[in-house]
């Protein structure tokens, strides 16, 4: 039997994913959380063979929580599936290991093949993301540009980010500015979003 726990933060598509891989013969759901940080928990106390996780969670996304796993060297298989076509992150679910990364619309019939697949070692991936993946290309943003543009996105101001992370609030202005030019944006609320939407943040 394959033990499996589903992470997903919105209640209707967790019970139909529990509800779906509870049909297989093989498969078993022995637990469900509605963030990567409860899943992870759960992982390290329990007995677990994959874990079939959303990418935009609460406390941890599924990316995070499929590098938790990895870092760890925990021996579940991680799939991925999401609603967003970014290439970004097909790259870096590769880099964290992923077994499997799909689209949400996939038919159910696809979940449990790649469940199968993926125990078995094979990486699966949706060919549009891997279209994707190879179109926006590999992360342009340093570590420090990402996590000052994501707190952008929340709203922060330069002088917040700038005590958040612990720089003046001229370095943060240095770091924004670069990364308006990298992304081609006109200010750092639109090159937030633009890094979004490839997946990068």
């Amino acid at each position: 039997m394959i033990k499996i726990i589903v992470v997903e933060d919105q209640a209707m598509v967790l019970g139909a994913l529990r509800a779906l891989v509870n049909l297989e013969p093989d498969m078993q759901v022995v637990a469900t959380a509605t963030n990567g940080q409860d899943a992870l928990d759960w992982c390290q106390s329990g007995d677990v063979d994959v874990v079939i996780s959303d990418i935009e969670m609460p406390k941890m996304n599924g990316l995070e929580l499929a590098q938790k796993l990895k870092d760890s060297q925990h021996p579940a298989k991680v799939i991925v599936l999401t609603t967003f076509s970014r290439g970004g992150y097909v790259r870096q679910a590769l880099e964290a290991n992923v077994g499997a990364y799909l689209l949400k619309d996939a038919p159910s019939t696809e979940l449990a093949k790649s469940i199968r697949l993926v125990i078995t070692g094979d990486t699966v991936v949706d060919p549009k993301l891997l279209q994707d993946a190879w179109r926006c290309g590999e992360n342009p943003l340093s570590e420090k540009e990402q996590k000052i543009l994501t707190l952008a996105l929340e709203g922060k101001s330069t002088s917040e980010i700038a005590r958040y992370i612990s720089l003046s609030p001229g370095t943060i202005r240095n770091y924004i500015h670069n990364s308006c030019q990298i992304l081609n944006a006109k200010n750092r609320i639109e090159a937030a979003r633009l890094a979004q939407d490839f997946g990068w943040l």
